[in-house]
């Protein structure tokens, strides 16, 4: 082979992960520790629409397929060295069922169909889905860990999240920055103020989201965008209703989304998407929890973590029938401090550049 930019492929590998779109943004953590193991791997990744959206011309991935008929086509029988199954679900084991997977890591169907272990270093992650008491309060792993770990990935450091952005959409990033930012002096805060319907109570009120925006109003912090999804988009109507706050736009996809979120220094937001994509895009992120674990969740020391008062919490339920929720109960004052100590912080980081 006489081109100078040809590498044989090593290994081939696929990663199977249809997860939630944010476990989606966080599982792109793995891929760093995935190359530094096989650096001359050719890597899929099989995930269902729209996260495929998500991994768009990702530099570290060879080839990206949903679960649609056509798509699977073009791998059924395929040979992979290395198979990584991310999620316990019967879907993602039927997907890796019609490929010859030499090793699989991460779960797998036992001989009577129940989902268990493919590897013993992910016993821990598997046991953690058998136990609430073991999830909720005695793990104190981060979900990017415990990943690696049953993976056989993890090397003793958490590599960070992986979503790099097309030169188009860094240009897109700066074209709202300049309208969102009035006051160039300070930082663009973004308020991610809702999440998917899975679990509704992972978002704050729209009477608290108001009572933030109105306190740094008040301290004159101007540069406000509402960030959201297309199920957000009049319930930003409604928060930002009389406020002199930016609507992002919500209903042009997930790579908007992500454009929006690059705008902004800081952003405050439930455990949901917008969390996982201002981690991945490096913000300062100012997270609350009510129905989820904390502890699962990588800061990577830009960001604070804000917790429900509700006896409850975590719970995980899907619905929830208590007459104070737990997104009730958020401290209103630690909220806002927690997001002025990011805003200052950022604010810094403006004064010391040079333009």
């Amino acid at each position: 082979m006489n081109c100078p930019a040809y590498s044989a492929v090593a290994e081939r590998i696929v990663l199977i992960h249809l997860g939630a779109l944010g476990a989606v943004v966080r599982s792109t953590a793995i891929l760093a520790a995935i190359k530094k193991k096989y650096p001359w791997s050719h890597i899929t990744w099989i995930t269902e629409a729209p996260a495929h959206k998500l991994l768009e011309n990702h530099p570290l991935l060879d080839r990206v397929l949903t679960i649609s008929h056509e798509d699977l086509l073009t791998v059924k029988g395929h040979r992979f060295d290395v198979g990584y199954i991310i999620d316990k679900s019967l879907k993602a084991l039927g997907v890796a069922s019609d490929l010859k997977i030499g090793r699989s890591l991460g779960f797998a169907l036992s001989d009577y169909n129940n989902i268990i272990p493919a590897n013993s270093a992910a016993d821990e992650l598997w046991s953690l889905g058998l136990s609430n008491h073991k999830k909720f309060f005695v793990n104190q792993k981060s979900e990017v860990q415990l990943v690696l770990e049953a993976l056989e990935l993890f090397d003793g450091t958490i590599p960070d999240y992986n979503m790099p952005l097309s030169q188009t959409e860094q240009s897109l990033v700066q074209e709202k920055r300049k309208q969102w930012q009035i006051d160039p002096a300070t930082p663009v805060i973004g308020i991610n103020t809702g999440c998917s319907h899975v679990i509704a109570a992972k978002k704050l009120s729209v009477d608290l989201q108001r009572i933030v925006i109105q306190n740094l109003l008040v301290l004159g912090y101007s540069n406000i965008v509402l960030l959201g999804g297309p199920e957000d988009t009049q319930r930003n109507r409604e928060i930002g209703e009389g406020l002199p706050v930016f609507q992002s736009q919500t209903e042009l996809g997930l790579r908007e989304g992500l454009t929006s979120v690059g705008a902004c220094d800081v952003v405050l937001t439930g455990d949901s998407l917008g969390m996982h994509m201002a981690i991945a895009l490096k913000k300062y992120v100012v997270a609350w929890f009510g129905p989820t674990c904390a502890q699962e969740i990588e800061l990577y020391g830009r960001g604070e973590k804000i917790l429900t008062k509700a006896p409850c919490a975590p719970c995980w339920k899907r619905s929830c029938s208590e007459s104070l929720m737990c997104y009730d109960q958020v401290d209103k004052k630690e909220l806002i401090s927690a997001l002025l100590r990011g805003v200052k912080k950022c604010q810094h980081s403006l004064s010391t550049l040079h333009f």
